[in-house]
């Protein structure tokens, strides 16, 4: 249904970005932890395919789109010399490569939950798909870096919570039948904004009522 909205070459390109900018943050990860070049690019692959893989494993999409488009596979390894030869640069435009994550968020929690419903899976299912194509890739670029998902950590701007706003939006696009070029790209800018808005004001998911843990909270990552 999705690839009906926007023309194969149109939603090809918007792909390709998102891959991209996750990559490149995979990538940034890894030279923080001081990985080599090969840790590198296993973390840009990661992040930048890993919630997709995901979801069309669940769904029976096999073999899934980042083993049968080149484009989609070597993305990532393009992001990886980028980041290999000029890190220091990079990191000076951490905000704006943030700007882009957040786009790349917003695009992937919509197509994701739009490809799970044309498989089959019921609207609740697809909405949770969607959320896992956005921030799955994340989820397993931190685990293998041995850190703590930065989607359970208190301490960081709220991330999943613009994803599922715009997979439930896609959802209930779909339940009305009412998905088109128009609605899609109202979710994406929805999850996009709110995303952007979090990064700015710091908003955060609250903790447990009357929390009395006498844990230590590190504040430093």
């Amino acid at each position: 249904m999705f690839h009906t909205l926007f023309s194969p070459s149109v939603q090809h390109s918007l792909d390709v970005a998102g891959i991209f900018v996750f990559a490149i943050s995979g990538a940034l990860l890894a030279v923080r932890k001081n990985f080599d070049v090969f840790g590198m690019a296993v973390l840009a692959e990661i992040t930048a395919l890993g919630g997709g893989l995901l979801r069309d494993v669940i769904i029976g999409a096999v073999p899934p789109a980042a083993f049968t488009d080149l484009g989609y596979f070597s993305t990532p390894l393009v992001a990886t010399a980028l980041v290999f030869f000029l890190h220091p640069q990079v990191e000076r435009i951490q905000g704006a490569v943030n700007v882009f994550d957040a786009a790349g968020l917003g695009l992937f929690c919509v197509t994701g939950t739009t490809k799970a419903y044309e498989y089959g899976l019921g609207l609740t299912a697809s909405a949770v798909l969607g959320l896992g194509s956005a921030v799955g890739g994340g989820v397993l670029r931190d685990v293998l870096a041995n850190e703590v998902p930065s989607l359970l950590r208190w301490d960081r701007d709220l991330y999943a919570v613009p994803a599922i706003v715009g997979a439930t939006t896609a959802a209930v696009c779909l339940r009305f039948d009412a998905l088109n070029a128009f609605t899609s790209s109202l979710a994406v800018l929805t999850a996009f904004l709110l995303r952007l808005l979090a990064m700015r004001y710091h908003w955060r998911a609250p903790r447990a009522w009357n929390r009395r843990s006498s844990a230590e909270e590190d504040v430093t990552g």
